[in-house]
């Protein structure tokens, strides 16, 4: 319902009033909302994929991403074959310590290939670098280690495993991603 009401009230009227001015978009447009009690309130517009919403979608998605891509960039998406894996995707962002404040950079990760090799797993790298075959910690916000399952509890629970394998100890997660859509699980069950 709250997706039907943000496509309706938000999303396709600016898409519409962009059509009309002569300036269609093609892209990828990220709303960022603010959900209150009066409901979906819009705060921005990014021409760019969100992150870490991306990470889920690119572990649900089936088809080749590139296709859909190019079909958006030739006003064709309509036609595009997507197909998408019927499975749950979560992802939980490791930090360095500090952030969003001060955080020390250049500090060593080890265990990645480790919890990458766990099956349904996909470590995405955002803010690492790699320097004589180690991988270092560069920014706030370094990697997003994604997990999929037949449920939330599943997907959680391979996320925080992968996370487990992890060895860099000015790195921290938070511990509750997930516990809504487990307890909504859990009560539909």
């Amino acid at each position: 319902e709250l997706t039907a009401q943000v496509m309706k009230e938000i999303i396709e009227p600016t898409v519409r009033a962009m059509r009309d001015k002569g300036t269609p978009y093609k892209g990828v447009l990220y709303a960022g909302l603010m959900i209150t009690k009066s409901g979906p309130q819009l705060i921005e517009y990014n021409a760019r994929f969100g992150d870490p919403e991306t990470q889920v979608l690119m572990m649900r998605l089936a088809s080749d991403v590139l296709p859909v891509l190019r079909a958006c960039h030739d006003g064709t998406l309509d036609k595009a074959e997507i197909s998408w894996k019927d499975e749950v995707a979560l992802t939980v962002v490791m930090a360095a310590a500090g952030y969003p404040g001060d955080y020390r950079k250049n500090t060593e990760i080890k265990g990645l290939k480790q919890a990458g090799a766990l099956d349904n797993v996909q470590i995405f790298h955002a803010g690492t670098k790699a320097e004589a075959g180690r991988i270092y910690a560069t920014g706030g916000r370094v990697l997003n280690v994604t997990a999929t399952g037949a449920t939330t509890a599943q997907a959680q629970a391979r996320a925080y495993e992968a996370i487990a394998k992890i060895d860099w100890p000015e790195g921290f997660c938070r511990r509750d991603i997930g516990y809504r859509a487990i307890e909504r699980e859990t009560q539909s069950a």
